[in-house]
């Protein structure tokens, strides 16, 4: 007789190889997600203006306990590290900034929608600024954010273009939220794309090292609501003193 956990697991396998069931699953998987899966990929900006655009949010990374692991840690660097300015590229609707406690903030986003609804969140907070990414002026800050990002920037000019302003708009450090991993088993066609991204800084950023690589409290293993696959890396500016010196 079967345990719960291994009837679990052939229902699972079940429902995969039926096709009327599979598509219900999958639907249901996005509706959990709090959109509905589109039909085509349009390219990163199209996807994420209708995303916003159509009632949904920045996905469940950006809320409750992942939302709180990322506060925790990032409010902790911020203090402790005299943090007085901070850039985020990739705002989203604000959730996860709503946790954060930065003296001073300017968000941008590729969603016109995404950037109104947090003027109108943060409409009474004076320390924070939101901007189209194409309005970037280049403005830095001691400490840049790219937050559940990296891995939705499918096209390569539109990862490398987001690496470059990144890192060029920070004075001092640099925060990653994501997955380091190039294995993309199942994601063709869709809205996500991994990269290690980690090899890409080492060969085009030699100016950068890894300061803290912090993995995440809750893990991924098997359930994106309950476990996710990204950690948090920081990156510090090599100066010209340490680079002579090394």
């Amino acid at each position: 007789m079967f345990s719960k956990s291994k009837m679990k697991s052939v229902i699972k396998s079940v429902i995969r190889k039926m096709p009327i069931l599979g598509h219900w699953a999958q639907q249901a998987y996005w509706a959990r997600a709090g959109r509905t899966k589109p039909q085509t990929f349009a390219g990163s900006v199209t996807y994420w203006e209708q995303r916003y655009a159509q009632g949904g949010n920045s996905g469940v990374g950006s809320y409750g306990k992942f939302a709180q692991f990322k506060a925790e840690q990032l409010n902790t660097f911020v203090a402790q590290h005299g943090v007085h300015t901070v850039i985020e590229f990739g705002c989203g609707d604000g959730n996860q900034l709503s946790l954060a406690k930065y003296p001073s903030f300017i968000g941008f986003d590729v969603s016109e929608t995404a950037i109104g609804l947090c003027r109108r969140r943060f409409a009474s907070d004076k320390t924070k600024t939101f901007r189209m990414l194409h309005e970037y002026g280049g403005e830095t800050a001691d400490l840049t954010l790219s937050l559940d990002v990296l891995y939705h920037l499918v096209e390569d000019e539109v990862f490398d273009s987001h690496m470059r302003t990144l890192f060029l708009a920070s004075n001092r450090y640099v925060a990653i939220y994501s997955r380091d991993s190039n294995d993309n088993r199942g994601m063709k066609g869709t809205h996500v794309r991994h990269r290690k991204f980690t090899n890409w800084i080492k060969e085009n950023l030699p100016d950068w090292k890894l300061l803290y690589h912090i993995p995440n409290t809750f893990p991924y293993k098997g359930d994106y609501m309950t476990g996710s696959w990204s950690d948090l890396f920081v990156y510090e500016r090599i100066s010209e003193q340490s680079s002579a010196v090394d």
